[in-house]
């Protein structure tokens, strides 16, 4: 399957998660903007994968991760941020979503496991509550939070900066 054959509309991935529901693979979610991604992003995505057979990635449309992240941001447009993450070997499917946080995606797909970053603690998760409703359960994978795409930014616009 390609990158761009992986970007799937929420209501249709619901429909293609089952097959694989229907004998016994768990579902993975993972969440971000993924504005310029970078090796603290893989290592999250593939910590991610390691939790189950299926990873669903969800990233921020442009509306969204402006509101997140403030003017100027994203510098990739949505479309373009969701082929790279989806044309990453340990992605499966890639899902955008316009809202300030992943709830809704959760409601819908409703993850075995919901995979957030090491900049998190479980007791700061904000999507625990609605994961754990259904049974579900929150995991924090990741390598430290050494790397952000707003550092890159920064370094790019000053070379200066260490």
């Amino acid at each position: 399957m390609s990158a761009s054959e992986k970007i799937v509309p929420l209501q249709t991935l619901s429909a293609r998660l089952a097959p694989a529901r229907s004998t016994g693979q768990r579902v993975a979610l993972a969440n971000g903007v993924f504005d310029l991604l970078h090796v603290g992003h893989v290592r999250y995505l593939e910590g991610a994968k390691a939790l189950a057979e299926v990873l669903v990635v969800a990233v921020n449309s442009d509306r969204s991760a402006r509101s997140i992240k403030g003017a100027g941001r994203p510098v990739v447009p949505e479309r373009e941020r969701a082929e790279i993450v989806a044309a990453l070997h340990c992605t499966d499917y890639v899902v955008l979503f316009d809202e300030p946080d992943v709830r809704a995606v959760i409601r819908t797909l409703r993850p075995e496991v919901q995979a957030k970053g090491t900049d998190y603690a479980a007791a700061t998760i904000p999507e625990r509550e609605e994961v754990e409703s259904y049974g579900g359960r929150v995991e924090i994978v990741g390598d430290p939070k050494n790397h952000s795409s707003s550092g890159l930014l920064q370094k790019i616009r000053n070379p200066d900066i260490p």
